[in-house]
């Protein structure tokens, strides 16, 4: 093999382990799936345990009764020795309910995962050593034997892979696909307006050359869930905003990426498709703001800092849409937008009215309002911008722009915001799973467009639950992998009625432990704090009122 020949399969050839059958001795590639209860399992965060046994699931098949209960009752047993005992369905499920069992069942809906692990059927285990994340046994549910081995470092003899009648087949055809035909346009429809020059992706999708040599990080990064940045359950509401790929988009992906990464003939779709990017989206604002600009140092912690600009306007509008374009958008992390009215004496200490116009998170420049629906910006008001800045490593100045996009006539609803905050939390030290919650019960009936949660370095998972007045309930949206690098608002496909007296309860975990990678200080109990090494359980809700039209008046922010 040539020495160019070896440089290019340093960049996109795989491992026989990641295309076919995994045997004893092999690496097993991380992955992120959900159980069957809606709650994240990551392979690789399991480096803590002293082995992880997996065995392949399936439903319907009655033969399999047997091995899931000598499967179960090995995990009770083993429950005080540090190994973790899961399951994988490798049916494709859509529907998790059906899915019976004590273990955690990870829905590998793509059937990327098993088919990765080779399992061929049902009741098939591989027990693998987190230290190395390799097989160390493959064989049967009838596995104690091995796993005393693995645990006292011993070899492991083989194990029985002798079928049950619960039979696996994955059909896998990546012969004919090619980057020119299926996988460029997934790429242009779903991850160049990031990986683009001048995006916030780390690197620009500019054409094959370029997305062959991440390729095995394209495998990586849809395996682990980690891209697209879209973490909602998707059992609980569908979302206008969704940017997850389809099942069969990630099996193009991942096989394509598999087989080697064939560019196929043709002209490059994502060459062809470079143009310039419109420096604001949603066209021309009506008026545009420059926010003052700050110095960012190269390395340090700054502040929230809080910019205050005079409304330039001697009229009241109603707005219908705002735009933050980015100055520096590797030190910027988030701008929140809001007005305040001085009060007569001038003071802003507390504002005689106050609203909000939106902001700007990761992966999300554009706020426009739901239709038929606006904020006021009454005229005398003082914009106010909280800025959230983080240093990388290079001193910077950012100077970030608004665009306000106005109403030509008062809209038939004004849209207002609901926070459910909790700042009493305290989360333990080294705490794996720390929960807390945060209510508000609605007086009147509302119309509800977005759901957004918000925590730090340590959230890991979220959910808004109503409580409705006739004693039912209903998860509204459930963040199993929440992820503080994106900061989504969750928009509703269609919005949730919800009618007077619902409750709804607001709930954020935690991992304040060491095997959180971005977590500062996992010896550290971790209240609630604006800046990132603290904690917070924020939610925000969007929403109007169903029982009132939109009057042209100020009104203090949270009033009804």
């Amino acid at each position: 093999m040539s020495r160019s020949t070896m440089i290019a399969c340093a960049v996109v050839c795989l491992t026989a382990s990641q295309a076919v059958a995994l045997n004893v001795g092999d690496r097993v590639d991380n992955f992120k799936l959900l159980d069957q209860n809606g709650r994240a399992h990551e392979l690789h965060y399991l480096s803590d345990a002293k082995a992880v046994a997996l065995m392949s699931h399936t439903v319907g098949c009655s033969e399999l009764a047997d091995d899931v209960a000598r499967f179960e009752a090995l995990a009770a047993e083993y429950a005080d020795r540090g190994v973790e005992f899961l399951m994988l369905n490798a049916d494709g499920l859509v529907d998790r309910s059906v899915v019976q069992a004590t273990t955690p069942v990870l829905v590998d809906d793509t059937r990327v995962v098993g088919e990765s692990l080779g399992f061929t059927a049902a009741g098939q285990v591989l027990i693998v050593d987190p230290a190395t994340w390799r097989v160390e046994y493959r064989g049967n549910a009838a596995a104690a034997s091995a796993l005393e081995d693995v645990l006292a470092g011993r070899d492991v003899a083989p194990g029985d892979e002798s079928a049950n009648g619960c039979s696996l087949s994955f059909e896998r055809d990546e012969s004919d696909i090619t980057y020119t035909r299926d996988v460029a346009p997934i790429l242009a429809a779903n991850c160049v307006t990031c990986h683009r020059e001048g995006g916030i992706g780390p690197w620009a999708m500019t054409g094959y050359n370029m997305v062959r040599g991440f390729a095995p990080m394209i495998r990586e990064v849809i395996r682990t869930k980690r891209m697209p940045p879209w973490h909602a359950d998707p059992v609980h509401g569908s979302f206008s905003n969704d940017r997850s790929l389809s099942v069969d988009e990630i099996r193009k992906v991942v096989h394509w990426v598999e087989a080697g990464a064939p560019r196929g003939d043709g002209d490059d779709p994502l060459e062809s498709a470079a143009a310039g990017w419109a420096e604001w989206p949603l066209g021309e604002p009506d008026l545009v703001l420059n926010i003052p600009p700050f110095d960012v140092p190269a390395s340090g912690v700054v502040d929230y800092k809080y910019r205050y600009l005079k409304n330039p306007l001697e009229r009241d509008v109603w707005v219908r849409a705002t735009e933050i374009v980015p100055g520096d958008r590797a030190a910027l992390h988030h701008v929140i937008t809001t007005w305040a009215v001085p009060n007569d004496d001038g003071s802003m200490r507390k504002p005689k009215a106050r609203g909000g116009l939106g902001g700007y998170v990761p992966g999300s420049t554009t706020d426009v309002y739901p239709e038929g629906t606006g904020r006021l910006l009454p005229a005398g008001s003082y914009i106010i911008f909280q800025m959230h800045y983080t240093p990388y490593g290079k001193a910077v100045t950012d100077a970030s722009r608004l665009g306000i996009y106005f109403h030509d006539e008062p809209p038939e609803h004004r849209l207002r915001d609901a926070v459910l905050a909790n700042t009493k939390i305290r989360i333990p030290a080294n705490a794996k799973f720390h929960g807390d919650s945060a209510e508000r019960t609605f007086d009147r009936g509302i119309l509800v467009y977005s759901l957004l949660p918000h925590a730090h370095y340590r959230g890991t998972a979220s959910e808004f639950r109503a409580f409705y007045p006739d004693g039912t309930e209903e998860v509204l949206l459930s963040v199993p992998n929440y992820d503080f690098n994106w900061q989504t608002s969750y928009v509703l496909k269609e919005p949730k009625r919800l009618p007077a007296g619902t409750r709804m309860v607001h709930t954020t975990w935690w991992d304040n432990s060491p095997q959180n990678p971005a977590n500062p200080d996992p010896d550290r109990e971790v209240p609630w704090g604006l800046q990132s090494w603290d904690e917070m359980l924020y939610g925000a809700v969007e929403y109007r009122a169903l029982d009132t039209p939109t009057q042209a008046r100020i009104e203090v922010a949270g009033s009804e």
